[in-house]
């Protein structure tokens, strides 16, 4: 049982993918060995991992540790003497959060070690341990940064699927039938398209960086899972752009349509507006009350005035016709 609240996992890691759970004491023993690979993973929101880090992991530089430990990070990669600083994302699964609020994940990783942080849980970090349990974990350092970059990038395929379909079901009813209530559903696919292309881009970068690395712990082999990470990174940050100018296009059609059916709308009130002009003039006219109107003494006058309006409005309408007005 692990007393420091800010290790979540601790593994001493051997040469055939197992891993075995350490606890308090050999913790430290195990990470200042350097005959053995060690794995410790730890929580950024304990005061204790800062503690432990400082007191047990001495060697690391001052600017790794803040980095390892910043209020906020974005995906980026440093290579040291010693080894290399790597900050990822994932795809944030956890229980009533947003998928576009991405979990970062901090590694230093050596030849003999490797220390990972994260502020939020991560389901990549949690599958690595039960494989480690079974005996079909990462070997070397190389193959835990491989695994824990697949395990990472292979989640987000889903995610923008998803986001995929729903621009695909908007654009259809776009085309159908156009309505005000689509701009806010438009805009919110753009904008969580912009938010993960945020965190995604420099991922490849550090990536890309990583693969051409000349680490004696980074073999070809892992060079070649990197560059199918890469791949995988490069095309979600394509199809991020596709969507984003795709939905503005629809955004754009939509914006279209809407005035295209306000303006027909205006043009058959403009048409109808017309059509009463005369009819109006005449029955205002013949409401004035003076004398001298003509029917006023006549008892079918009122009648053959509806017949003569009736008329007005059929010419209109001829007219207006002739005229392809409508």
């Amino acid at each position: 049982m692990n007393h420091n609240p800010g290790i979540l996992h601790a593994y001493q890691i051997d040469n055939t993918g197992q891993g075995v759970a350490l606890t308090d004491d050999a913790i430290t023993e195990c990470v200042l060995a350097e005959d053995t690979l060690a794995w410790v993973h730890l929580d950024v929101n304990a005061p204790e991992s800062r503690e432990w880090l400082e007191r047990d992991v001495s060697h690391l530089d001052p600017i790794i540790l803040d980095a390892l430990l910043a209020e906020e990070t974005r995906p980026r990669i440093l290579e040291f003497e010693q080894g290399v600083l790597l900050i990822l994302r994932g795809i944030n699964l956890n229980q009533n959060a947003e998928p576009e609020d991405m979990v970062s994940i901090r590694m230093w990783v050596d030849q003999s070690h490797i220390i990972t942080l994260q502020r939020r849980s991560l389901t990549a970090i949690t599958e690595i341990c039960e494989y480690l349990k079974a005996g079909r974990g990462p070997k070397t350092p190389g193959e835990f940064i491989t695994m824990l970059s697949a395990r990472l990038f292979e989640r987000m395929e889903p995610i923008f699927s998803e986001l995929d379909d729903r621009l695909d079901l908007i654009e259809e009813q776009v085309m159908e039938s156009p309505y005000p209530e689509h701009r806010s559903e438009i805009t919110s696919i753009r904008k969580e398209a912009i938010m993960y292309r945020r965190y995604i881009a420099p991922q490849r970068d550090a990536i890309a960086h990583l693969r051409t690395s000349e680490r004696a712990w980074l073999n070809q082999l892992d060079k070649r899972h990197l560059q199918e990470s890469l791949e995988h990174v490069i095309r979600y940050i394509e199809d991020l752009d596709t969507m984003r100018e795709r939905a503005q296009i629809i955004k754009d059609e939509l914006t279209n349509a809407l005035s295209d059916k306000m303006n027909k709308n205006m043009y058959m009130l403009s048409v109808i507006a017309a059509i009463f002009l005369p009819l109006g003039f005449l029955t205002g006219l013949l409401g004035i009350n003076v004398g001298g109107i003509p029917g006023s003494d006549n008892g079918n006058a009122f009648y053959f005035f509806c017949v003569m309006l009736v008329g007005i409005i059929s010419l209109q309408i001829l007219l207006f016709k002739k005229l392809n007005w409508f």
